[in-house]
């Protein structure tokens, strides 16, 4: 009976996840809002209509969906795009995550927060959601010179984002020295670059061999599911080395005429169900639990994107024009903040209730708020170019 009522659940979800990218093109909405909030009416905080062996399928799902983002995002990492815009997103990248611990750091300092645990939120605040973005930008079918950079920011910034939070952790915990923190960020995007490699390097030359021109389906699933499962059994990260990967083969696959056709083929189902179990993970009640605090994290984070991007864009030679765009575009965020917090909330237990709390409401808020407003910014972009012409 539970497995009928799994495949009865997943089913109906698909249907629904239908039903929301439906409405979503009525109403002008991205899909990923409309999935992440039909997962909230089903999910636990709104009509807990979920059975327990659906929620158990959340991280399985999500780990194989965000390889594929990453491999999708790894590939936009070429020479001929990093050549147009490599200044562009080298710079922005890093002014965002330096931008945002700093501006996060100061205000909540600045309203009664201890410093070390504002710190700490600073460097958790630079995480994105390279997911959500993603389909923002397939959703919205423009391809320019903004979402070219925009893509390649998303790839790389999450990297930035946790040597920061790994620095940050290493000025605040010196109960274990320096090394704990650091060796442990070197291992995990060390490790997992290291991994990308060994899968990105022989995939490039063998993938695409058997059909001319593009690999097959079952050769993308499986360098995907290969390097997901690797990088969890080898405790790397997965999204880093599927990104790795990804701008390996896209850079050394020269039999390919696209690379990643088929990844894009097969992505979209497992995207619908990582979103509408994303949302129903979601949990309401933390945006309450801490009031102004969290009123005051969003702000000051919200803040942080728009001042930080318009810096790293001026320093990046991004026309005026478009500079504003960039802050505003990389406002979700996801996952891995929350893996952030949970190593702050270990490393620091008295800390551990404010920690999980806030980054959770942030969470739900800028899963939520944050795609619109990352679409509304590709339409702005794209009218300020045409514009010009």
């Amino acid at each position: 009976m539970e497995q009928a009522l799994l495949l009865i659940t997943i089913g109906v979800l698909f249907l629904g996840g239908l039903l929301a990218d439906k409405i979503g093109h009525l109403t002008r909405l991205p899909r990923v809002t409309m999935l992440l909030l039909l997962g909230l009416l089903v999910g636990p905080s709104g009509l807990d209509l979920l059975p327990q062996a659906a929620t158990d399928l959340f991280e399985p799902i999500s780990v194989v969906a965000l390889t594929m983002v990453a491999f999708l995002l790894g590939g936009e990492l070429t020479r001929d795009n990093l050549s147009r815009h490599g200044r562009a997103i080298s710079a922005i990248s890093l002014c965002i995550v330096v931008g945002t611990t700093g501006i996060v750091w100061a205000g909540l300092s600045l309203l009664g927060l201890d410093p070390a645990l504002a710190l700490l939120l600073g460097a958790i605040a630079t995480a994105t959601d390279p997911a959500a973005i993603s389909d923002v930008i397939r959703q919205s079918g423009i391809r320019n010179g903004f979402t070219e950079t925009l893509n390649g920011i998303v790839a790389i910034d999450d990297v930035w984002g946790l040597l920061m939070f790994s620095v940050c952790l290493a000025l605040i915990d010196q109960s274990g020295g320096w090394a704990a923190p650091l060796l442990g960020a070197g291992r995990d995007i060390g490790g997992a670059v290291l991994l990308g490699i060994c899968v990105g390097v022989p995939s490039a030359y063998l993938t695409g061999r058997l059909k001319e021109g593009e690999p097959l389906q079952t050769e993308a699933i499986g360098v995907v599911f290969v390097t997901a499962g690797l990088g969890i059994w080898l405790e790397v990260s997965f999204l880093v080395a599927g990104m790795t990967a990804g701008a390996l083969i896209a850079n050394l696959a020269r039999h390919h005429a696209h690379a990643f056709h088929e990844i894009e083929y097969i992505e979209w189902p497992f995207m619908l169900l990582f979103f509408l179990l994303a949302g129903a993970s979601l949990e309401l009640d933390a945006l309450r639990t801490l009031g102004w605090i969290s009123l005051a994290y969003a702000g000051l984070r919200i803040a942080a994107r728009l001042a930080s991007g318009l810096f790293g864009a001026w320093i990046g030679g991004v026309p005026r024009a478009e500079a504003s765009h960039y802050g505003p575009a990389l406002l979700p965020q996801a996952g891995v903040a929350v893996g952030m917090a949970l190593v702050a909330a270990e490393a620091f237990p008295s800390w551990a209730a404010t920690i999980m709390t806030l980054t959770i409401a942030g969470t739900v808020f800028f899963e939520i708020v944050g795609p619109p407003v990352t679409l509304l910014a590709l339409y702005q972009n794209a009218r300020a170019r045409r514009d010009r012409l």
